[in-house]
């Protein structure tokens, strides 16, 4: 038996080299299905990577306290969340002393967003900064941030609203070309300002380059030179294993301070890493719902594609399998003889598709630095996909050879 699988097998491989077009055009839709559930499936791989190096970065044990709610409102925010008053650092002070489960708390404020600024010197100018005004225990609170060079922001350069200022890994180079940023002075938005650090790159995240351009100053001088400025959000990290606490308390403090009513609805919004992942994956899931309808629809083309060209091959080799059947070949033997043909012509098509999409995959991670791969289990349900195809929509005419009468079959032209 697998000596006749394996004859069926080189004679369906045979076939498909004598009509290597028609073979080409007939699997175009199965590579095209089976590609386009490798490749989202390595652009998922990459966004999860990312995803886990945020989540590392940002730290497991980290509340984001904003007074905007974090889901969109068609683009447009109710004019209930626009008139909120806005958070204070005296919110991050009181959490750090009234929580008993936060371990820091720190605020920042930025810009409004649509406030364009940028940081220059002679040598190079960068725009588009990522532009905050921090206390000084951001380097205690955002406890995985790393220097390059010079220190953090201090609470001394805060209280005295000094001009230093802290830039991105990215945003050195090109104020200093040769180096010897640490003392230099800079221009932000006309202002001067003396560099006293430089910041680390952070891992992850998901705008190109946005955790290089950030440039960041105390936040009193920010308050001094933008005095409108209100984008207050606060952060704070709890201690190991006291996250859900942590939200409690962190929650029962600001309503009281927000003057909240109690069973009122919050006039602010807490956010973790862990929401933030639940989130992400509910995204994931709805692209792989829409990646498993795009890739049925190559899939059923690709397919109806194979049916055609196998009853025209069966209508082809009429003859041959009236010869078959006159020496001793039993309807079995046609049939696997045709299913494994079309098994072969999709299961082709599946390999091919692995090889486009590893080739874009790797050129995406060589000019992108995106840590996508192809997992194993989306290249074997790629294969395993394909060969089914080949396998479900191969039955019809493969019964239909099998069932052809030797006799008819020998007369045929």
């Amino acid at each position: 038996m697998p000596r006749a699988y394996s004859e069926n097998l080189m004679q369906a491989m045979d076939t498909l080299r004598s009509h290597k077009m028609r073979s080409a055009l007939t699997v175009f839709g199965v590579v095209l299905g089976v590609s386009v559930i490798m490749l989202v499936a390595a652009l998922i791989t990459g966004f999860n990577r990312k995803v886990e190096e945020s989540i590392n970065q940002i730290g497991a044990d980290t509340v984001f306290v904003s007074k905007w709610d974090q889901l969109r409102h068609n683009g447009q925010r109710p004019q209930e969340e626009i008139q909120r008053k806005p958070l204070t650092p005296d919110d991050a002070q009181a959490i750090a002393d009234s929580c008993p489960a936060v371990k820091a708390a720190t605020a920042w404020i930025e810009p409004p967003w649509e406030q364009a600024h940028s940081i220059r010197t002679k040598a190079g100018e960068v725009t588009g900064i990522d532009f905050r005004g921090v206390q000084g225990n951001f380097g205690l609170v955002y406890a995985r941030e790393s220097l390059l060079d010079g220190r953090f922001i201090s609470e001394g350069d805060d209280l005295h609203k000094d001009k230093v200022v802290l830039i991105g890994e990215n945003v050195a180079p090109v104020l200093f070309p040769n180096g010897h940023s640490l003392g230099q002075d800079v221009l932000i938005d006309g202002s001067n300002f003396v560099v006293v650090g430089v910041l680390e790159k952070q891992k992850g995240g998901f705008g190109a380059d946005e955790a290089d351009r950030r440039v960041l100053i105390p936040y009193n001088t920010f308050k001094k030179i933008y005095p409108a400025a209100d984008e207050v959000n606060l952060r704070a990290q709890a201690y190991p294993g006291m996250l859900r606490q942590a939200l409690d308390q962190i929650r029962e403090l600001m309503e009281r301070r927000r003057n909240i009513r109690y069973g009122g609805r919050d006039n602010f919004s807490l956010t973790t890493a862990e929401q933030i992942s639940t989130e992400y994956h509910q995204i994931v899931d709805k692209i792989g719902l829409a990646t498993v309808v795009l890739s049925s629809v190559g899939l059923l083309v690709g397919g109806i594609g194979v049916m055609n060209i196998m009853l025209v091959s069966v209508t082809e080799r009429t003859r041959e399998i009236g010869v078959r059947k006159a020496i001793g070949a039993k309807n079995r033997d046609i049939t696997w003889q045709f299913l494994l043909e079309a098994m072969t012509l999709t299961g082709v098509g599946g390999i091919i598709a692995l090889v486009l999409v590893n080739l874009l995959v790797l050129l995406v991670r060589l000019t992108l630095r995106w840590p996508g791969v192809v997992p194993l289990w989306a290249a074997a349900t790629g294969i395993a996909v394909s060969v089914s195809v080949g396998l479900i929509f191969g039955v019809w005419p493969a019964i239909k050879a099998a069932k052809l009468d030797p006799v008819e079959a020998l007369r045929y032209e």
